[in-house]
């Protein structure tokens, strides 16, 4: 899809995609992604988004040029800190916090992961786009609490379940709704770690 065909937008459009303020490009943002989680990524459409965002659909495709594009912004505009504020003096505590705070946005991470499923798998710029958003942040500042953890000596560097660890948050946040119907809430999340996380590190 062109931006000619869909948007009539020209390459000399450029100097007026200034136009649009950071607040209003957050709005977009904010719509095109409550529109993936409530009606799934296929079915999601610029026009749309247009149509609740109260804009035409030129001044997307002058921005954006495709779908992919413009929902591949938005996520990368979302990323998250991560749990870098995280840091409690225990690992126990640091990790039973990090648990809380994904269930505290299970239901919108997840659904906008399901909702995404399939295209990531078309279109390596989305999944990348994914994965920056919602993945990595975590990752590091989950590495970044496992080390502290190592180095004041709450767990060994060598202790076997190290690695597994996220796997275990992440992986019960996302298939909670597959088994259960609902999703990974905080009290969820922080019993989960409490009774089978801690323990496999050997902690209380």
């Amino acid at each position: 899809m062109t931006v000619q065909a869909e948007g009539g937008a020209r390459p000399e459009s450029a100097s007026r995609r200034s136009k649009i303020t950071p607040e209003r490009e957050r709005e977009f943002f904010d719509a095109v992604l409550e529109l993936i989680r409530e009606s799934g990524y296929e079915a999601v459409t610029m026009d749309g988004v247009a149509a609740v965002t109260r804009c035409s659909k030129s001044t997307l495709y002058r921005q954006w040029k495709t779908k992919p594009q413009f929902v591949a912004a938005a996520l990368r505009a979302n990323r998250r800190g991560g749990f870098a504020d995280i840091d409690t003096g225990s690992l126990a505590r640091d990790l039973t916090e990090v648990a809380r705070c994904l269930g505290a946005v299970s239901d919108r991470d997840t659904r906008l992961f399901q909702a995404l499923a399939h295209a990531i798998t078309e279109d390596a710029d989305l999944r990348c786009a994914l994965r920056e958003a919602l993945v990595d942040p975590e990752l590091v500042a989950l590495a970044a609490i496992l080390r502290r953890g190592i180095e004041r000596g709450d767990v060994a560097v060598d202790h076997p379940a190290l690695p597994f660890v996220p796997d275990m948050l992440f992986g019960v946040m996302r298939i909670r709704p597959v088994l259960t119907g609902r999703y990974a809430d905080p009290d969820h999340m922080t019993r989960f770690v409490k009774s089978a996380v801690l323990p496999a590190l050997g902690l209380d």
